[in-house]
């Protein structure tokens, strides 16, 4: 793994997977699309999207443990600080040869940098929620979110996808 290459890609993700508009219609397709991808790699895995504070999706899918759900809450807690995924924030940070304690003082009870948060934006730049799933390592996590942002947007995964 290359972390700048990494981040450079994961830019480019957040750049290109914007909606125009996102309501609740869309959350429910774009968690319906992640539970169906969940599913067929029978994945333990659960998954929210929020969007300005209120869950409008949440699935747990067998074999998906309540630690799960309070990753969940603290990867997004890092997408709704820094606007950015949390696998960027982290990869970031682990260049930098940081934390997020010593960086910015948030503890690791409200904050996770692991991978699986996106954020759901615009295409005016407004970042208004996010899209996460936890039970994977970190990196498979942060690739499902892209994989059905990408189905949902109708982008290229293959010119989107972190390279393996």
């Amino acid at each position: 793994m290359n972390i700048e290459r990494d981040l450079k890609r994961i830019a480019q993700q957040e750049a290109c997977l914007r909606y125009t508009r996102f309501d609740a219609s869309d959350a429910w397709r774009l968690g319906c699309r992640l539970q169906a991808l969940a599913a067929e790699r029978k994945a333990s895995v659960a998954i929210e999207i929020r969007v300005n504070g209120q869950r409008l999706f949440f699935c747990a899918m067998p074999g998906a443990t309540p630690s799960n759900e309070d990753w969940i809450r603290r990867k997004s807690h890092t997408v709704d600080h820094f606007r950015r995924s949390s696998y960027a924030v982290g990869l970031g940070l682990n260049r930098d040869q940081t934390t997020l304690e010593a960086k910015i003082g948030a503890s690791t009870a409200d904050f996770a940098t692991h991978g699986g948060s996106f954020p759901i934006a615009l295409t005016d730049s407004v970042c208004i929620g996010s899209v996460t799933v936890s039970g994977l390592p970190q990196r498979q996590d942060h690739a499902l979110v892209v994989e059905a942002l990408c189905d949902c947007l109708n982008q290229p995964l293959s010119s989107l996808a972190l390279e393996e």
